[in-house]
């Protein structure tokens, strides 16, 4: 069954400066780069895109299925089971860097079940598909005849000609004390004060468009891209190098290639990961999605 038709927006293409020079270290070096012009979705994918996309499709997501165990060597035999990693909050303060803390492996997780096995879609399908891995949103792309946004791509999508701010709409997080996207207000991991209106994931379109009508590129989910991890930004062309992929790798977790997430989540705060901004960038496993993880797609025009 073919894909429907999509909500996307054109986004013109042009120069900005990428990355930042002030913030994290994985940001830098800030330079000047150019992007063609493309349509991209207006929201990240939702609940209600992603499952028209497994029923026509018969697609089984990579969290519905159990784990090999010669995959991942070591593994207890008890969480070789279908899974995904959600995020539940500390009873009190924690180190900031114990994030095995707040981050459970929690059987039955999956995109039909975001917090566990007794969870489900019921009030969430205009909110964003999470627990993807990148299998899954290869295989959406596949199907809907779209493509993930280079980092490049997406940053410039969410500056919308604001780069050179902090923050895709200015310099303040709060203008006027106004909720700018879905966030985390309060003492990080414990105590979430939902002052944004949500707790975990908020519908598509909550929250004020970007100057080219894009909703949602900063907060509620974070959103996979094609390029591969790197600590800083490389030269040019350098995330197409043949070895970009093996480059991608934890050392500590020497089997599995990482991608660039973008835009950070529900779970940022400014006490917490203040990645809620164009510039900031995250490392993901391929093989691995969470709660707060999704994704949305671009179509590039014929030149």
């Amino acid at each position: 069954m073919p894909a429907p038709p999509r909500d996307m927006v054109p986004v013109p293409g042009g120069r900005f400066r990428m990355g930042s020079d002030h913030h994290y270290p994985e940001e830098a070096p800030a330079h000047e780069v150019a992007v063609a012009g493309f349509l991209m979705d207006r929201t990240p994918v939702t609940n209600r895109q992603f499952a028209a996309f497994v029923e026509a499709t018969g697609h089984v997501t990579v969290a519905e299925v159990a784990p090999r165990a010669e995959d991942y060597p070591g593994a207890r035999p008890e969480l070789l089971r279908p899974g995904s990693l959600v995020f539940v909050p500390t009873p009190g303060p924690v180190p900031l860097d114990a994030w095995s803390q707040w981050w459970r492996w929690t059987i039955g997780a999956d995109w039909r079940h975001p917090t566990g096995p007794d969870s489900s879609l019921d009030g969430l399908m205009d909110h964003p598909v999470v627990h993807v891995a990148l299998a899954d949103v290869e295989a959406y792309c596949a199907w809907a005849g779209t493509a993930l946004p280079t980092e490049a791509e997406w940053e410039h999508a969410a500056w919308a000609g604001m780069s050179g701010h902090d923050y895709a709409w200015g310099d303040e997080l709060e203008p006027g004390g106004r909720h700018m996207a879905n966030l985390w207000q309060g003492p990080f991991p414990h105590a979430n004060s939902a002052a944004d209106g949500f707790v975990r994931t908020s519908p598509v379109g909550s929250f004020p468009a970007n100057g080219f009508g894009l909703h949602d590129m900063i907060g509620n989910v974070w959103e996979w891209t094609a390029d591969w991890w790197s600590p800083r930004h490389a030269p040019a062309r350098a995330c197409c190098a043949p070895d970009a992929r093996a480059r991608s790798i934890d050392p500590a977790v020497p089997a599995i290639p990482r991608r660039v997430l973008k835009g950070g989540s529900h779970l940022c705060a400014p006490s917490y990961c203040r990645r809620y901004r164009p510039a900031a960038r995250h490392a993901q496993a391929i093989d691995t999605g969470t709660s707060h993880i999704g994704f949305r797609t671009i179509r590039r025009t014929p030149a």
